[in-house]
Order: structure tokens, then sequence, then C-alpha cells
């Protein structure tokens, strides 16, 4: 599985795929009985990538949907939850994402968290009321991450005393900071719902973190579409 780190202790991976860029221009060329094939050596004809443009730029989404593509992904829990969005509640991709996480009602690894460091911390954005604006005081970031550090320690003590004291695992978590909390889940999803997810999640509003995993896919999607990801800016 290739990876790429994340974060501080976060990755991607990509787990596997099936189809490639010339299946795309092959799904919509059935439409007409029609199969195209790869030039001399090896790569995408011209027509193809004309129709590719065509059909992105048009909307006619369908073709982008007999890939498939499957991520492993470690990422705090409000990355997590941010990107879940995307396989649920789209009329475009029903059925045909799968999503599988890790569960603390059943494993008590060692729980690991997001801690920005004090470089990280960013102010309230003036005009808006979401995502984030310039970095704050590198003196009070650094009072933040420490803050953070001291609270996130003192929860694992009484996550682990509740563990001990034979609490099951499914409720001795909520001791634990959630929103922090490393996550790990696998992410299948067609080329169109990763095209769709990297449309927005790369735009400039998005939040940083879920941006910094997007830019992550991308880079191990690229390498296997890389036609139809040279269409994600």
């Amino acid at each position: 599985m290739k990876k790429i780190d994340v974060l501080n202790l976060g990755y991607v991976g990509l787990v596997s795929t099936m189809g490639n860029d010339l299946e795309v221009a092959n799904a919509a060329r059935v439409s007409f009985d029609k199969r195209s094939e790869p030039d001399a050596e090896g790569q995408l004809k011209k027509k193809d990538q004309k129709l590719i443009d065509f059909l992105w730029k048009e909307e006619h989404t369908s073709p982008f949907r007999h890939c498939v593509l499957s991520f492993e992904i470690y990422a705090p829990l409000m990355v997590a939850r941010q990107h879940w969005k995307y396989a649920v509640a789209s009329t475009f991709v029903d059925d045909q994402n799968g999503w599988n996480e890790s569960s603390r009602r059943y494993i008590t690894e060692e729980p690991t968290f997001y801690i920005p460091t004090a470089g990280d911390w960013r102010s309230a954005p003036e005009d808006s009321k979401q995502g984030s604006g310039d970095p704050i005081n590198y003196g009070l970031g650094i009072e933040l991450t420490m803050r953070l550090f001291n609270l996130i320690e003192a929860a694992e003590k009484e996550y682990q005393h509740a563990l001990e004291l034979g609490v099951c695992a499914e409720q001795a978590r909520l001791f634990l900071p959630a929103y922090g909390m490393y996550v790990r889940y696998r992410w299948t999803t067609s080329l169109h719902g990763i095209m769709h997810f990297l449309q927005q999640r790369l735009a400039h509003d998005a939040q940083k973190e879920i941006t910094d995993y997007a830019f992550a896919m991308k880079s191990l999607a690229q390498e296997e579409f890389p036609y139809s990801l040279s269409l994600i800016e």
C-alpha cells in the first residue's frame, strides 16, 4: 500500500484501484458500441483526452463512476467526520461508497491525538462564521499546545483507570477527547466520488487539515488516473 504521511501522525494509503483513464472514455463510447485502445506507446490517445475533457466540463459524470479507488486513512476525528459526508446522502454516488471505521467499542489500542504545534493555531476569520484566518501569536500558540497536551494526558489517565476498573471499552472511551483523536478507516469510492471530493476540499475556503488529506489523496490517485485527475486544480 502506497502511503503519504499527513499532519503529525496521520496518513493516507491507496489500497487498490479498478480501471484507468481509458475506461472512462470507453464507458462513454459504449453508447455508440465503440471502444478505443491505447496508442502504440500505451498512452491515452488525444481523442480520448478530448472526450474526457468534454465529459467533465459538461458534467456527464456517469462514465467516471466505472472506476474505483479504495483508500485507508488515519485522521483526527474532526477530519474524518467532514470526510464522511461524501459517503452518505450523495445522489450521484449512492451505492458506490464504502466506509469502514475502527471502533473503540472493540479495540483498546493506544489512543493517538492530533496536537497542533505552536505555529499551527489559526485565528477566527473576520468576515465569515466558519473557517480560519491568519496564524495567531506564536507565544499564545505555545500556551495552547501545552494546554491541549495536558488535557489529553489527563484524559488518557482517566480512560486507562476506567479500563482497569473493569469498565467496558465502549464506555471508557467517553473520557477521551473526541475531535483530535485519530481514527483509522477505509473509504472506497468511484473516480467521480474522489474528483468531487477534491473539487470541494482543495478549495481555498476548506479547512486546512482536510485539505492536507485531500492533497495526499490527489497525489496517490493521480498516479493511477493521471489524465482525469489533471482536470482537478
